[in-house]
């Protein structure tokens, strides 16, 4: 078994290595965000302000066809995105790439805000409705309604169903196990007894559908955000002094080969791209299938809603991260049992004690737990595409099941899966998005051409 699970793992990597570290991929990736960017007329700068307002309520329609508000929308969206990518991502890739990583995670959260604006705004135009009233949406419906490729779009599920279990499930599990072991090495050898617990508490929440995890989502994600980065400012509060050189660290070690070599630079963007798309999921087409749920009429609304993700996940919380991680030093250290969360964990450790890596394994609880419940709804959406509405029931079992699983399969091969999956999820999604930018960007220009109104009288008394 060992010896399968260890070939596994060499040709995953193999797969994975080649996907990812070809400049094609990385080309296409930050050229379709800097495209929509430009093409967009820098949506995610001025639309920001308009974004915080739709958050808050302030044009919220309860008439509007929808299943969940603005903010349990973008709740349930970041609960999949505020995942083990903000702990174990981030020192995954400054690990691999150095501190540089954590500045191409940045450019890609920038420009990815532009893609989220984009996929989201699509998807609530071509979202479909059923007869009771249940909302299903998302690249997918995007290719089918508003390309009429069908195939694609199956291609896409195909994808996105796969990813899940990736992505969105065993990873997460795993990197539960790989937090909590550096503060009780016990809960390694008992694995199977987390993933466990773990698996019956998504059960009890994926089961109840939609409005479910949203309201579970709604209620974790501001809890678990404002927990972890107060843990973060402390850190950082007691080491100030550091930031500057830590700051001209990262920015050296992202933009200058002649100091630190091209073969540097090269795996800082390699790693920084991929580790931002896995955290803030910019273009992978997952998300939106959240945002399509949304109680509103306005396309554009819900796309700019959408677009506050990478911007809370990577250009907030990865920062913090990122930062714990290198003004500690923890960076530099070249130990084999401290990858991953472990790093983050002990970077913690090294300015709060035990209690600083204390917060990371519960962060990385309730960021994980929220990431599996999100993902399963994005699952069940694609199951549901592809196999009609029977699938469903018999999909969440299967998730639930997976859960533990991933929780005592080996780290490096889940993270090779995961890395698979992400790439040929976004490239059907990423084809919609080239083809249908026009429609974008008319839309956003039909609903900017308008004066706001407020429309929800009770939100604004």
């Amino acid at each position: 078994m060992n010896s399968l699970l260890a070939q596994l793992t060499e040709w995953s990597g193999a797969l994975a290595g080649l996907l990812w570290g070809n400049g094609l991929t990385l080309i296409v990736l930050l050229g379709m965000g800097l495209y929509l960017t430009v093409r967009m007329g820098l949506v995610q700068i001025r639309g920001f302000r308009h974004s915080v307002a739709l958050i808050s309520g302030r044009y919220s329609c309860p008439d509007h066809e929808g299943q969940i508000s603005h903010f349990q929308a973008l709740s349930t969206a970041l609960s999949a995105t505020i995942g083990t990518g903000n702990i174990a991502g981030v020192a995954t890739a400054i690990s691999l790439g150095g501190p540089g990583a954590l500045f191409w995670m940045w450019v890609t959260a920038f420009f990815g805000m532009a893609t989220k604006f984009t996929e989201s705004t699509l998807a609530l135009k071509f979202r479909q409705v059923d007869k009771n009233g249940d909302i299903s949406g998302g690249p997918m419906y995007t290719l089918l309604h508003g390309l009429k490729m069908k195939r694609t779009a199956m291609l896409f599920a195909g994808f996105a169903l796969i990813a899940s279990f990736g992505i969105g499930n065993m990873v997460q599990a795993n990197s539960v196990v790989d937090g909590l072991g550096y503060l009780f090495p016990e809960v390694r050898n008992n694995s199977w007894l987390v993933g466990g617990i773990l698996a019956s508490l998504v059960g009890m929440v994926i089961l109840g559908g939609v409005n479910r995890i949203a309201r579970v989502a709604t209620a974790i994600v501001p809890v678990m955000a404002i927990l972890y980065i107060s843990a973060a400012m402390l850190v950082l509060f007691n080491y100030a002094d550091r930031i500057p050189s830590a700051l001209a660290t990262i920015f050296t070690h992202a933009l200058n080969p002649w100091a630190v070599g091209g073969a540097a630079v090269g795996e800082a963007i390699r790693w920084g791209v991929a580790r931002g798309l896995f955290s803030n999921e910019a273009g992978l087409g997952s998300s939106p299938m959240a945002h399509a749920a949304a109680r509103t009429n306005e396309p554009v609304r819900e796309g700019l809603v959408a677009m506050m993700e990478p911007f809370v996940d990577t250009l907030v919380i990865c920062t913090m991260t990122g930062l714990v991680i290198v003004v500690t030093g923890a960076h530099a250290l070249q130990r084999d049992d401290l990858v991953g969360a472990a790093l983050t964990a002990h970077a913690f450790q090294t300015s709060l004690g035990v209690s600083g890596a204390s917060v990371v394994g519960i962060s990385l609880s309730l960021f994980a737990f929220s990431t599996i419940i999100a993902w399963s709804y994005y699952g069940d959406r694609s199951a549901r595409f592809l196999f009609g509405e029977r699938a469903v029931q018999p999909y969440r079992v299967l998730y639930t099941l997976l859960v533990m699983i991933g929780a005592a399969i080996p780290l490096k091969l889940v993270w090779n899966i995961a890395d698979i999956t992400n790439i040929l999820m976004a490239l059907p999604n990423l084809l919609s998005l080239a083809l249908l930018a026009g429609l974008a960007k008319r839309l956003k220009n039909e609903y900017f051409s308008r004066p706001f109104k407020v429309e929800n009288s009770k939100a604004n008394p």
